[in-house]
């Protein structure tokens, strides 16, 4: 006897000729990678189409959260869009740091669609609640 694995939501778009029912935001949207190099914590974050004006950096205790806003283009009446699956609007991501930061000298760098946020690594209590200024 074979085992034959429902999945209903393909179901469902059959009924609509295939096309996707459902849109879901993709995970890897906001992506970091979160790695120690040469004494420091670096996250690194694929944010193509934001203006670096639009983005906010915090380190607040072992947390890093980064925010910020891709602008919606306005849509032309003559476009005939068969799929729109880039994100638009607020966007925020948190991640814990594997390890204590100092946060007053923290750098942000975005260059090329990507953010790299460099910590250095401290041993003790840090300060809470430092927003971090990206360089263009």
């Amino acid at each position: 006897m074979e085992l034959i694995q429902w999945k209903p939501f393909d179901e469902l778009e059959r009924l609509f000729d295939g096309r996707p029912l459902l849109s879901f935001p993709r995970l890897n949207d906001m992506a970091v990678d979160v790695f120690e190099e040469n004494d420091n914590v670096v996250a690194k974050m694929s944010l193509p189409a934001v203006d670096a004006n639009n983005l906010d950096i915090t380190v607040d205790e072992d947390v890093l959260t980064i925010s910020g806003e891709r602008k919606e283009e306005k849509e032309i009446d003559k476009k005939d869009y068969y799929s729109k699956e880039i994100r638009r609007g607020s966007f925020s991501r948190s991640v814990r740091l594997p390890k204590l930061v100092n946060s007053a000298k923290a750098e942000a760098d975005y260059k090329d669609g990507v953010l790299t946020v460099t910590m250095p690594i401290v041993k003790g209590k840090e300060t809470k609640g430092v927003k971090i200024a990206v360089k263009k």
